[in-house]
């Protein structure tokens, strides 16, 4: 390995300064130096020319093969469907979430399926012992075959133990607990998280060992450190949920091997985590019908349609200004959507609370719920249902037209699939030519039409 100095980089122009300082001499940026592990610059002897190897020079793409990039199951349908079939060798993957939201059981679970293959498996923790780690094997009923724990967070020592023994899957929790000697920062801090994830992604690659590596979360629900780690690294899981549910999302934001978006659904019981295979039922399977301010939205994660169940309730303010809540989607979005419903429908909301909330802790981004949440807040203001078979499907925009969204065709069929008898999207020409048995498609050009045909009177 090349000798290596540390230096303070600035990240606002780039200057490298001998030692810290807390303004950029360069710049005059505050706070802006950070330690930073610099190659040695060797002195040149001579002039003779670098020695090109076989594996540096370029090789033409169809000389390449794709052999040995058989994906890796980790035995868990959900994980692996997130990832886009399972780990592919030499990728290293970021997972964060919320403290005791269950990355460690959805590590060591994961390691205990792929350790039955009579293959080692690593699991390297930095913040239990393996005490703490084998009560927690024994609760989720592994055995511990081929899964060799290791409670070390010297990063040289990690590597050589892992060259050594060449696992078929490294879990290091976290990253956060790291360290190289070389650097004097403490674990944790931006340099030493940086530094800990260029060697593992370089051990990665060269060994072909797909490596986990748990990361924690600020206080605004990103991964800490550097965004560099995010970029060094080949996926970026987060996993969610409430500590009030049972329900925890592993949603994908980034993968290099896969789709991104995609969410798989798991449920937290006191023998792991155990994947949901079909989360529209089970979001659905408390609905009250009928209700008034309740509507079926039918969204897209990823691959997957998804329908969930969006709640409004509406009551005369009793302050000057009205309140507007949202739990579960964009509080933009719903003021959006309040507004049109005032200005385009007449719906007098100017003195009206709205509350909007999606049912089972699951957040919805796309505007493909428009439609839904419109009509549930429509409903709960005139006080009457929707009508109980129906899921709704467009976005709206501020004239009050809907407009179509992706996917379409995919999302009719997951709705007729659990049973509803109709589904009202935008009027366009396209939808015309689709057809969906035991399913009828309503169509309308405005929100006002859609509110006319979505209600129960």
């Amino acid at each position: 390995m090349a000798k290596s100095q540390v230096r303070f980089v600035c990240q606002q122009c780039g200057s490298i300064q001998p030692r810290w300082l807390g303004r950029c001499p360069e710049c005059g940026e505050w706070n802006s130096l950070v330690e930073t592990l610099l190659p040695v610059q060797k002195t040149r002897t001579s002039r003779m020319p670098s020695v090109v190897t076989s594996e540096s020079a370029p090789q033409p793409l169809s000389a390449i093969s794709a052999d040995g990039f058989d994906r890796l199951s980790l035995g868990i349908g959900e994980f692996d469907r997130v990832l886009g079939g399972g780990l592919v060798p030499g990728s290293l993957v970021l997972i964060g979430g919320d403290p005791g939201i269950g990355k460690s059981t959805l590590m060591l679970q994961a390691c205990g399926y792929v350790a039955r293959s009579k293959h080692p498996v690593f699991y390297i923790s930095g913040e239990e012992s393996t005490q703490q780690i084998k009560s927690r094997a024994h609760r989720l009923g592994i055995d511990g075959e081929g899964l060799y724990i290791l409670a070390e967070t010297n990063l040289d020592t990690i590597i050589q133990h892992i060259q050594q023994s060449q696992p078929q899957l490294v879990v290091i929790d976290s990253i956060q607990t790291v360290y190289v000697n070389e650097l004097d920062s403490p674990a944790g801090s931006i340099s030493q998280v940086r530094e800990c994830a260029a060697r593992l992604m370089r051990l990665a690659k060269s060994q072909s060992i797909p490596i986990l590596l748990v990361g924690h979360v600020t206080k605004t629900g990103v991964i800490a450190g550097p965004r560099v780690l995010e970029h060094t690294v080949d996926a970026v899981l987060y996993l969610e949920g409430d500590r009030f549910h049972i329900h925890r999302l592993l949603r994908c934001v980034k993968n290099r091997f896969g789709p991104a978006s995609e969410v798989g659904v798991f449920e937290m019981q006191d023998t792991g985590m155990v994947e949901v295979t079909n989360p529209s039922q089970v979001f659905l399977a408390e609905r009250l019908v009928p209700a008034t301010g309740s509507a079926i939205a039918v969204t897209m994660e990823g691959t997957r349609p998804l329908l969930v169940e969006i709640q409004a309730l509406s009551s005369t303010t009793a302050f000057g200004n009205p309140r507007r809540t949202a739990n579960g989607i964009d509080l933009n979005r719903l003021w959006l959507l309040v507004a049109v419903l005032s200005k385009r429908v007449g719906v007098r909301l100017f003195d009206q609370d709205v509350f909007v909330n999606v049912v089972g802790g699951f957040k919805v981004s796309e505007p493909a719920a428009d439609l839904a949440i419109a009509c549930a807040i429509h409903s709960s203001f005139h006080d009457v249902p929707v009508v109980p078979d129906m899921a709704f499907i467009g976005e709206v925009g501020l004239s009050g037209e809907l407009r179509t969204v992706s996917q379409i065709e995919a999302r009719l069929r997951e709705t007729a699939r659990l049973g509803f008898k109709r589904c009202l999207v935008p009027q366009t020409p396209a939808l015309r030519r689709i057809r969906v048995p035991d399913l009828e498609i309503l169509m309308a050009r405005t929100l006002a039409q859609a509110l006319e045909l979505a209600s129960l009177r």
